[in-house]
């Protein structure tokens, strides 16, 4: 055998073999040619690598669904703050509403588990559609009925919570409810919604909503779903309490009450009354035609102006005809939207609160437009009883006659609302004593601005009506809208209608503006009263004293 030459020993340069060139005795396989029309990833798997998520076959799944990298039986550790998570411990000696608002003002991770104060009648599972659709048709007679964005998601959390619904997220706007429930956190939601297209001023109906809620709510009172429906069905077709000639009469002694507030007479009390009930049947005419809500308001601001410029043109001495206009605009004044759009504001449904109060500036665009075309035909005519010099510079106080006036006020204001029955002599006296405040601070020798001296009596007006609504367990509304009456900005209003009228811009605005500032003061003043006796009341945490979570949306600081 031939031995190979020295050159052939000799191992070869670096230059001859490169270092990634394979062994010798390794068979190399041809790669499949590449197809250039076919795209890659840059993220793909390189070929050769095989993971057991790429060898099996994929099938479609939901975004919610178990990633394949998790193992029940091996979690990964819980993450817990240094501080550990206080538990949550609800007492059973408060009402419901004061539960769900501090379960919705918690995170989603602090709640703790539901206790279903309803049974089952099958042990088939829990009838999800059904609880949800009770759920927003009770949210959507509360809304509608004038309830506030907070307490509304209070009751659907309730109703959800006692039918064993956990991981609810209610959502309230001016005329959308949806609700959204997913069983777990692997699991598909199940979503909700329902329009108000229609409202309707009946407390009767809201307290009998805020009972049926309360008697849910309750472990010691069984409601199944089917009398839960039965029972909202029954609310749905009551009847209201008062008949339409009541709330015709109590429309006139609302005006009338609100003239003698402001200074007049026996006589100017007759004359208000007549005005305000003429322009509360044209304004019923208008609502059977089907015209819309602001020109309802333009006819009913007509009539009482009317009276009050054909008595400014008789030269009557004894008949303070301002006062006849300011009794009608007491009778118009939407403070109801008013209180429930700030109070939503301050809780943090900004949305609502928006819709809300653009409710308002409509409305009362609308009194401004029916008293200022009957203001304007009056100042063309000379009329000289409408003169600002001549009406309110000088209001004589009459304290005895101005509280039995405030409380007449108070009372028609609560018929209005279609209020029970057994709630209206407590409202009289809320009305009664805010005027007695607001007189004490304001027109005696203390001499307080007219704004403060409201915003203090609101505030005494809130604190006595969440007082009484706990007592009853039931909305604290009935108890505070009908009370604020005596404090509308009436005066104000007249006067800076009659300033535009008479093209004294700086002074109309002036008045407007003042009248805006009562009437913010006045629903500041109720929230405010109304978080006060929550403060000096039993909390539903275990630990509320120490620390109260602030509003929803809210920053908490």
């Amino acid at each position: 055998m031939a031995e190979p030459d020295a050159e052939d020993r000799k191992p070869q340069s670096d230059e001859a073999r490169s270092a990634f060139s394979q062994p010798s005795g390794v068979i190399a396989q041809t790669p499949a040619p590449e197809d250039e029309s076919q795209t890659t990833s840059e993220f793909a798997l390189p070929d050769g690598l095989a993971t057991p998520a790429s060898t099996t076959q994929e099938t479609e799944r939901s975004a919610f669904s178990t990633p394949h990298t998790y193992s029940s039986r091996n979690p990964p550790p819980a993450f817990t703050p240094a501080q550990g998570i206080p538990m949550v411990r609800l007492t059973k000696d408060v009402p419901w509403q004061d539960q769900m608002r501090t379960m919705l003002r918690l995170p989603v991770a602090e709640r703790p588990a539901p206790e279903p104060s309803q049974k089952q009648e099958d042990d088939a599972g829990l009838p999800v559609p059904r609880v949800l659709d009770l759920t927003l048709r009770i949210g959507e007679l509360l809304l509608a009925g004038g309830e506030g964005a907070e307490d509304v998601e209070a009751a659907m959390f309730a109703v959800c919570r006692s039918y064993g619904l956990d991981r609810v997220e209610p959502t309230v706007t001016f005329t959308l409810l949806s609700i959204s429930y997913q069983p777990s956190l692997v699991d598909d939601p199940v979503t909700a919604s329902r329009t108000v297209r229609r409202r309707g001023t009946d407390y009767t109906r809201l307290a009998a909503v805020f009972q049926l809620v309360h008697d849910i709510s309750d472990p010691e009172v069984d409601v199944s779903l089917e009398n839960a429906y039965r029972q909202l069905a029954e609310i749905r077709r009551n009847r209201h309490p008062y008949p339409g000639w009541a709330l015709t009469a109590a429309s006139g002694l609302l005006a009338g009450a609100a003239s003698v507030l402001v200074g007049g007479g026996v006589l100017v009390f007759v004359i208000a009354a007549c005005g305000a009930m003429l322009g509360d049947r044209l304004a019923w005419l208008c609502a059977g035609r089907g015209l819309p809500e602001f020109y309802q308001f333009v006819v009913a601001a007509m009539p009482p102006a009317a009276l009050g410029v054909a008595l400014s043109l008789s030269h009557t001495q004894e008949v303070r005809a301002s006062a006849v206009i300011t009794g009608g605009l007491f009778a118009l004044i939407p403070g109801r939207a008013l209180v429930a759009g700030v109070q939503d504001g301050l809780t943090g449904y900004y949305i609502t609160a928006a819709a809300r109060l653009l409710e308002v500036v409509y409305l009362i665009v609308a009194i401004v437009c029916g008293v200022l075309l009957v203001l304007s035909l009056g100042v063309m005519l000379d009329a000289t009883g409408l003169k600002p010099e001549t009406t309110f510079e000088q209001v004589p106080t009459r304290p005895v006659v101005q509280i039995l006036a405030s409380m007449a006020l108070s009372l028609a204001f609560a018929i209005l609302l279609q209020q029970e029955r057994n709630t209206v002599l407590a409202v009289t006296l809320n009305g009664g004593v805010a005027w007695i405040m607001y007189g004490a601070l304001a027109q005696t020798n203390l001499k307080l601005s007219p704004v403060a001296a409201t915003a203090i009596a609101a505030g005494l007006v809130g604190l006595f009506g969440q007082l009484f609504a706990r007592y009853r367990f039931t909305s604290s509304m009935p108890y505070v809208t009908a009370a604020i009456g005596p404090l509308l900005p009436g005066s104000a209003t007249y006067f800076g209608l009659l300033a535009l009228a008479q093209n004294d811009m700086n002074r109309g605005l002036g008045s407007l503006t003042k009248a805006v500032a009562t009437a913010l003061a006045i629903a500041i003043g109720v929230n405010l009263g109304s978080e006060i006796s929550r403060l000096f009341l039993t909390a539903p945490g275990a630990t509320a004293a120490a620390s109260r979570r602030a509003a929803k949306r809210t920053r908490g600081f």
